[in-house]
């Protein structure tokens, strides 16, 4: 290959891992922590084990053959495999697995056609009445050389020669019916030496028969063969004489060595050998100072982990090919497509930490002393407390996906077994779907319990399925339940600390700021009481159309409660706070339009200051949108001659989510139906919808990714709110008539 073309080739390798985590969101940064936790995660899997056996587990080159030059006591009881055991075990049922040869219908045909054909010659011939000569002529002309000449004459001269013939036919079935085996020069004997086995198959069944060596009908044996069968038969006497020479020359080797079928049989047997296992009990005194060290002994130092075990290349090569696997699939798992939005830089950082911490601490784990041999090692991890964290942090569908991802990593770096890749996998899914629905801190605690719950069963169920004597059940069920009601109080602890790093928009972080209680909303309540109350109409109206259209209606109602803090530093340049005064009265438009958009800036600046969630922050800057302020600029074009409409615009963007567009709509509608007299349910309903197409056609929903069908549900929605609420100034026409 051409040199340029080989930089072209790594050009666009490089050009294709930047598109692939620029799809998942990611950049330099994050880039940067998800191979940090890979090669961390690498490091954990093969030196954590070795650093958590702690200073009982210190490393010591032992070699076999050499003279020990200490004690060693196992403190912990292990089972592991004997390879060697194994191995021969293995090789010996090989050896017992015998050679499969298939039985051939269409041989046995052929032969049997042959002799037919040989049978209707003769009997053509003998109803032709010729003589023995001109019958022994013919036979030499049709099958020279092939019969003896006095085996022909006794055939010819027989009175019941048709008879013969007929009962050689039968004879001939049943020699070939019995297989006449063709054995290979090689190819045995890595098989059973005592027999073989034969495979028929008929009409879709698969018969299988075992015959000794010394049984097996070859060529070499058919004469024998013919005899035996016709001997044993309802055959005329006098066949018996005839019968070898007159069918030996249409039997033909039907049973054939299948090296296909042999290689099955051999692979199923392979897959039915059982590891030796063997144990050593705490307290064995494995190595004797003084004496030899042998090769079993030094089998279970490794199992224990204190011998030194040698490095493994292939085994490095396959974790770090397993571990980068799982990397490359968790990062797009974690994008836009599956978790449904792009994770902020400090989130990637966060699950990098948290997953280098998660393996690291598998790895740890499987080396820690367990106090019962079913001990899963998964148990000593927070797994259902990570999953809740993320759950409430990110959303339940990116908990999953660690969730999934991270057990398997371990699984696949060594750190789990199978009982502790079952248990870590049934508690994070536990963890992550515990928390649906809920909206207090207190909620938590129920969500610890039913983890803990569902722990307990998974336990129980690993135990099960391990055999595990009833007397060690009762301490990995009583560890199991613990670690669910730990997980859930450490989650009650811990996430206030991660919502304010992660200044996260969580469940229970909105109900808080939702209570109309706290001290901004009282202010807001005290310095612009009429701010307060538009406030708090908007934002039943807007929860009510988020509910509706599937948005998150509790961001929508807390974006709604705080998208006119702005106003607090000049309450009474607004109209919902004045009373018969007002103070654009005596200022120009132009300024009245600069006081009037600068509470975006103010109410932004002022929520920033609090630590609201970037989300609330996104509907106080979004919630006017880049509209202009109608009522001043028309009044500036009735005193100026040139306006400029960017002058009376808002200097925000308009609305890039969902919920902050239906706060836009639910503002406008709110603050416009005050002017709206007598506002029937029709005229209710013609103006609201006016005024949400009104904001379609200028543009301000585009980005939002409303539909028209969320449009029309945001409009009933608002109309019947709205009715609720002026209900006493609606007047029905059957109940005006009734009046009257």
């Amino acid at each position: 290959m051409k040199p340029n073309k080989i930089q072209d080739r790594i050009r666009f390798f490089i050009g294709f891992l930047r598109s692939g985590a620029g799809n998942a969101g990611l950049r330099p940064g994050p880039v940067f922590a998800v191979v940090a936790t890979f090669l961390l995660a690498l490091v954990a899997a093969f030196f954590g084990p070795r650093f958590a056996e702690g200073s009982s587990a210190k490393k010591v080159e032992f070699e076999v053959g050499r003279i020990a030059e200490r004690d060693v006591i196992a403190e912990r009881t292990v089972s592991f495999v004997d390879e060697e055991a194994t191995r021969i075990r293995r090789e010996a049922q090989e050896r017992l697995v015998p050679a499969n040869f298939r039985y051939s219908s269409d041989a046995t045909l052929e032969s049997i056609e042959s002799f037919e054909r040989f049978s209707e010659f003769s009997q053509a011939l003998f109803e032709q009445k010729v003589s023995f000569d001109a019958y022994w002529l013919a036979v030499q002309a049709e099958y020279p050389g092939i019969f003896p000449k006095l085996t022909m004459e006794a055939l010819f001269r027989n009175t019941v020669r048709g008879r013969i013939l007929d009962s050689a036919g039968s004879a001939l079935r049943v020699v070939l019916d019995g297989g006449i085996c063709s054995l290979p020069d090689s190819g045995l004997d890595g098989f059973n030496p005592d027999a073989i086995e034969v495979v028929r198959v008929s009409s879709g069944r698969v018969q299988r028969e075992r015959i000794l060596f010394r049984s097996i009908p070859t060529l070499d044996k058919a004469d024998a063969r013919i005899r035996s069968v016709v001997s044993a038969g309802p055959y005329p006497s006098s066949l018996e004489a005839l019968a070898p020479a007159l069918l030996k020359p249409f039997i033909s080797e039907n049973v054939f060595f299948s090296a296909e079928d042999s290689a099955l049989r051999l692979e199923e047997a392979r897959s039915r050998v059982q590891s030796v296992m063997k144990s050593v009990e705490r307290g064995e005194r494995i190595i004797r100072k003084g004496f030899i060290v042998s090769k079993e002994d030094l089998q279970k130092l490794q199992a224990l982990g204190v011998a030194a075990s040698p490095f493994a290349p292939a085994r490095f090569l396959g974790i770090a090919l397993l571990l980068a696997l799982f990397c490359v699939l968790t990062v797009f798992l974690s994008g836009p497509r599956f978790v449904g939005r792009a994770l902020k830089g400090e989130e990637i950082y966060l699950l990098a930490a948290i997953a280098a911490a998660y393996l690291l601490g598998a790895a740890f784990a499987n080396g820690m002393h367990r106090p019962v041999d079913a001990f899963p090692s998964a148990i000593f991890l927070p797994t259902a407390m990570l999953s809740m964290l993320l759950a409430i942090l990110l959303g339940p569908r990116a908990a999953f996906v660690f969730v999934l991802a991270l057990p398997a990593a371990a699984f696949a770096s060594g750190s789990f077994d199978t009982p502790s890749f079952i248990f870590a996998i049934i508690a994070g899914s536990a963890g992550a779907f515990a928390l649906q629905g809920a909206e207090k801190r207190m909620d938590l605690v129920r969500a610890g319990t039913l983890v803990a719950i569902t722990q307990t069963a998974a336990a129980a169920g690993v135990l099960l399925l391990g055999n595990v004597p009833a007397e060690e059940y009762l301490a990995v069920l009583f560890w199991a339940a613990f670690n669910g009601f730990v997980c859930g109080m450490a989650v009650l602890g811990l996430l206030p600390v991660f919502e304010h790093a992660l200044n996260a928009a969580t469940p229970f972080r909105l109900i808080e700021l939702s209570d109309l209680n706290s001290a901004v909303l009282k202010r807001l309540l005290t310095a612009a009481p009429g701010t307060y109350s538009h406030s708090v109409t908007v934002a039943n109206l807007a929860e009510s159309a988020a509910r509706e259209i599937g948005a998150n209606s509790l961001i929508t109602r807390v974006g709604a409660y705080y998208h006119d803090i702005g106003k607090m530093d000049q309450p009474d340049y607004f109209v919902e706070n004045q009373a018969a005064y007002n103070r654009h009265d005596d200022i120009q438009p132009r300024l009245s339009a600069t006081v009037i958009k600068s509470h975006v800036k103010a109410g932004i600046e002022k929520a920033v200051k609090l630590g609201l969630p970037k989300e609330v922050v996104e509907i106080i800057a979004e919630h006017h949108g880049n509209s202009v302020i109608s009522w001043f600029y028309n009044e500036a074009m009735k005193r100026e001659d040139q306006v400029n409409a960017d002058d009376f615009s808002y200097p925000g963007r308009p609305p890039h989510s969902r919920e902050s567009a239906v706060v836009m709509l639910a503002d406008t509608v709110e603050a416009a139906v005050r002017t709206l007299k007598k506002p029937t349910m029709s005229r209710l309903d013609k103006f609201v919808q006016e005024l949400i197409m009104a904001k379609f056609d200028q543009g301000q929903l585009s980005e939002s990714d409303l539909t028209f069908r969320d449009l029309e549900t945001i409009r009933n929605s608002f109309v019947r709110v709205l009715a609720g609420h002026y209900h006493s100034r609606i007047e029905y026409p059957k109940t005006r008539e009734a009046i009257r």
